[in-house]
């Protein structure tokens, strides 16, 4: 019996696939791209230390779900806070206004962007971990710029969680 396959199947291991420096902070882990999965989802790890913020943002083509693996976030959905700690999950429909905040150095979250149409945005807000540039400084204006091109993310205004 011959079957069709629309994209090829993907095995990766704890801690392999290609690392990128997030210029918002984090070092994501990306375990399923959207080329792998022939545009279906983008899935990828996120790294983070606490403090680390994202400015109150949409993501118009895609929905974003998070599954927390380790440490804490606070939440902000359509401006309503929740504090979610490993084993918790969010799902950011697309349009929806969202942000979070990190509160545990350490916390990791599990990223899937259905259909995988951000990439485009993740790339040009991030460069290969090992390259010399990755510096680890967050960089805004590069996150808007690749908003602004790639379609992927428009950004509302900054972080609205109070200031530590």
């Amino acid at each position: 019996m011959e079957t069709t396959k629309a994209a090829p199947a993907i095995i990766r291991q704890p801690g392999e696939g290609p690392r990128r420096w997030f210029f918002g902070g984090g070092v994501h882990i990306w375990k399923a791209t959207a080329e792998e999965t022939a545009g279906a989802f983008l899935l990828f790890e996120d790294e983070m230390t606490a403090g680390k913020a994202t400015p109150l943002h949409t993501h118009p083509e895609s929905d974003e779900t998070m599954y927390i693996l380790a440490g804490e976030i606070l939440m902000n959905v359509d401006g309503a806070e929740h504090r979610v700690a490993a084993g918790g999950v969010t799902i950011a429909p697309r349009g929806v206004p969202h942000a979070f905040k990190v509160l545990q150095d350490g916390t990791r979250v599990l990223c899937l962007h259905t259909p995988g149409s951000a990439q485009a945005f993740y790339d040009g807000a991030s460069e290969p971990l090992d390259s010399a540039s990755g510096s680890g400084v967050v960089d805004f204006d590069r996150i808007r710029e690749s908003g602004r091109l790639n379609g992927g993310i428009e950004i509302l205004g900054p972080p609205p969680f109070p200031q530590d």
